[in-house]
């Protein structure tokens, strides 16, 4: 009879280093603090999916505004609702999407009274992630309303000149410069006391901002002590380089001011917003 002998396998040993020789990091790397703003926006991808009803803004306001204010104001300002499509879509685009982005800081106070943004500051994560991860998921957003208000446009008849490359340049532009934007009502969302006073903050900010513009009206219809405002108005540079882009495939003076105005919106309220975030927190 053969007597078979079975040696265990050493088994692997675990060195534990302790805590008072291990090298700590206080810093992330900027590719850290880019996959970590990655998974933070997709956090807020899911939120979206879970509660469709967020998107009720995105995606009836385009459609009502754009038959609402062409049908009412088109005869009037432009003679007819066809010559008057490509003044008021590029406008409607901006209004709704700059609107939009009020949502950002409204959101973000109600994470941080339900105790979300607490949490997240137990973690090993950038700083800056869970702010910049959720002004990325609102991209998407911004998309949508962009895509229906453009599409709303091309069905009521709306035949832009500049092309596709036109309308595809004017979409991101109006995009981009939302984007900025909500940097600053992330803002407000941090040291507001309430999501109720984000929004009435804030639409007390924009509604002024957009309707004294050329978003619906041109300037030289409006009386002379109105006009100075009006052409200074960002949301007026927004509109014309929109306008040049779509009607025209231009990229003008009005876009590169839009662009360097949303430069120094981030440049500005990017730290302010992540400084108020950690002072509250």
């Amino acid at each position: 009879m053969t007597t078979t002998t079975i040696t265990p396998s050493p088994r692997p040993t675990t060195t534990i280093v302790p805590g008072v020789q291990r090298t700590l990091k206080n810093r992330v790397s900027i590719a850290e603090t880019l996959s970590h703003t990655v998974t933070m926006a997709y956090r807020g991808l899911l939120k979206i999916k879970r509660t469709p009803e967020q998107l009720f803004d995105v995606t009836l306001q385009p459609i009502i505004f754009t038959l609402m204010f062409t049908y009412i104001f088109g005869g009037a300002i432009a003679g007819n609702v066809q010559n008057y499509l490509p003044i008021i879509i590029p406008g409607i685009l901006v209004q709704t999407v700059i609107t939009t982005s009020v949502v950002t800081g409204v959101q973000l106070r109600e994470d941080m009274d339900k105790g979300v943004f607490d949490r997240f500051r137990s973690l090993p994560i950038a700083r800056i992630a869970p702010l910049s991860g959720a002004l990325l998921a609102d991209t998407v957003r911004y998309l949508i309303a962009t895509t229906l208000t453009i599409t709303m446009g091309v069905i009521m008849g709306l035949r832009p000149a500049g092309g596709m490359g036109g309308v595809v340049a004017a979409a991101l532009l109006v995009i981009v410069c939302s984007w900025a934007i909500s940097w600053i009502f992330a803002f407000f969302g941090v040291i507001a006391r309430t999501a109720s006073s984000v929004q009435g903050i804030s639409m007390l900010v924009l509604f002024p901002l957009t309707f004294l513009s050329n978003a619906f009206v041109p300037a030289n219809t409006m009386p002379g002590w109105l006009q100075w405002f009006v052409n200074i108005n960002p949301v007026s540079h927004l509109v014309t380089a929109v306008r040049d882009l779509m009607n025209n495939g231009t990229f003008g003076a009005d876009a590169w001011i839009s662009l360097l105005g949303a430069a120094v919106i981030v440049a500005i309220f990017a730290p302010l917003t992540v400084k108020a975030y950690m002072r509250k927190a």
